[in-house]
């Protein structure tokens, strides 16, 4: 357990009969960028409470931090960020007066503090902003002033609770690139998104569904799980493709992406029966190729088998 920032087993949460969080087995190494990806509704949020202390384990156990949520609480939460879905920032102060709230919570004072926040400001690229009411600023730099403030007094784990979810794709590049400079330091970072191409991003990832993970390794190992071929298809009408794709014979998945259509099929030459019926389709057929499946694909796919 102790080489593990975080670490789970049998983690459980029941609100009365429904099962938030099912026998949860989980490790996220020291220094790694760790997501949780899954649906609204898949419990991704529970478990983040769960590690946060925030909420008491049905069963289980779980240690962030080398501590027990059960019987260390008051250690966890010195050693940890966190930065829930609807952060805490009082918007009738300034972004500057925000971060020194926070650092007045966690006792960082003198020379140290002034430097941390100035530095804070800048690595969020908040400084021009700094005297701002925080409810001017847009999603994206509430976001960041959360996660400035969520740092403020330099937590080894941060915990963050779908920090994009809402916010435009520029303010979300900005805010993964934050995310990677904190890793250069050697935080360890668990972020949960419903976003499956953020999954991309992250060292390792757990595909969560209904509670359970359904799948937990680096990106492109959870690709290769998927036992069946996909091939990519380009088409001037998708939908209309789709369509006549899913009439055809072998066709596990389809998925369609923009002018592209992913298409899960039982072997090999299905793919040229594929195409062969394209071609002779009204759906504008341009091209297509043998590919890896998306993050997507391969979460569908298992939750259709389970």
């Amino acid at each position: 357990m102790s080489e593990a920032a975080i670490a789970a087993e049998g983690l459980t949460r029941t609100f009365g009969d429904h099962i938030a969080v099912d026998g949860l087995h989980l490790d996220v190494r020291r220094g790694e960028l760790f997501g949780l990806v899954g649906p609204d509704g898949a419990g991704k949020t529970t478990v983040m409470r769960l590690l946060a202390t925030l909420l008491t384990p049905s069963s289980g156990e779980a240690f962030v931090a080398g501590h027990s949520v059960l019987t260390e609480a008051d250690r966890i939460k010195e050693k940890i960020g966190y930065m829930s879905q609807r952060f805490g920032l009082y918007e009738e102060l300034t972004v500057s007066e925000n971060i020194h709230f926070y650092a007045d919570l966690y006792d960082v004072r003198g020379k140290e503090r002034t430097d941390r926040i100035d530095r804070l400001l800048g690595f969020s690229n908040l400084t021009p902003f700094r005297d701002r009411l925080a409810g001017k600023l847009s999603g994206g730099m509430k976001q960041k002033l959360g996660l400035a403030c969520a740092l403020v007094h330099t937590p080894e784990v941060i915990l963050l609770d779908e920090p994009t979810n809402g916010v435009d794709p520029v303010s979300r590049r900005d805010f993964w690139r934050i995310l990677y400079g904190l890793l250069k330091e050697k935080v360890t970072i668990f972020v949960s998104t419903s976003y499956l191409d953020e999954a991309e991003r992250c060292t390792r990832i757990g595909l969560m569904h209904s509670g359970r993970i359904l799948a937990m390794d680096t990106p492109m190992r959870v690709k290769e799980t998927l036992d069946f071929p996909v091939v990519e298809i380009w088409c001037e009408f998708p939908r209309s493709a789709a369509d006549e794709v899913r009439k055809s014979a072998g066709v596990h998945n389809v998925n369609v992406y923009g002018d592209r259509l992913h298409v899960e099929v039982d072997s090999e030459p299905r793919i040229n029966e594929l195409i062969a019926v394209l071609r002779n389709k009204a759906v504008g057929f341009r091209d297509f190729r043998r590919t890896l499946p998306s993050i997507e694909d391969i979460f569908i796919s298992m939750v259709e088998k389970k």
